[in-house]
């Protein structure tokens, strides 16, 4: 796999970075950050991240700001997620798509698109970041298809960036 590339970085002025926590605390429910910390925004290969004080806490995707796994693990989130049965967790954890008959609960405000973060229905750990690709209530009820499209997972190239 090859390394993700960081290019562009740039330090954010304080009112961009409260516009930013305030759009990711509306998606997710939790304050991920703010204005006393260092935020930097910088290009990657595949898409724009979000650095808060030296680690990358969050991505940018289509515009969107959702946060990475790191930044779920250091900070909570209480929306956008999908839960998996324990049967998904090595595919998940490889960075395959989800399927719907691995999916046992998902927000019920979730639509079509939207940015979620994908769990362990055990110990409710954070696997992946992904796009949606049908309505929450559909995801637990569907008998088969993909659920949601994996955009970020644990030891992927964004994941090992800051293990460096």
């Amino acid at each position: 796999m090859a390394e993700i590339r960081i290019k562009k970085r740039k330090r954010l002025r304080n009112k961009d970075v409260k516009a930013l926590a305030i759009e990711i605390e509306n998606r997710v429910g939790r304050e991920q950050f703010t204005q006393d910390d260092m935020v930097d925004r910088a290009s990657s290969s595949d898409f724009d991240v979000i650095f808060v004080n030296g680690e990358i806490l969050a991505m940018v995707i289509e515009g969107r700001i959702f946060p990475s796994i790191r930044g779920i693990l250091k900070y909570g989130a209480d929306g956008c997620f999908v839960t998996v049965d324990m049967g998904a967790i090595p595919y998940v954890a490889n960075g395959a798509d989800v399927m719907s008959p691995g999916v046992v609960e998902a927000d019920p405000g979730l639509t079509e698109g939207d940015m979620v973060w994908i769990r362990d229905e055990k110990n409710l750990r954070p696997l992946a970041i992904g796009r949606a690709l049908m309505a929450g209530p559909d995801m637990v009820d569907a008998t088969s298809g993909k659920a949601v499209e994996t955009i970020h997972y644990v030891g992927d190239k964004l994941w090992k960036y800051d293990e460096e």
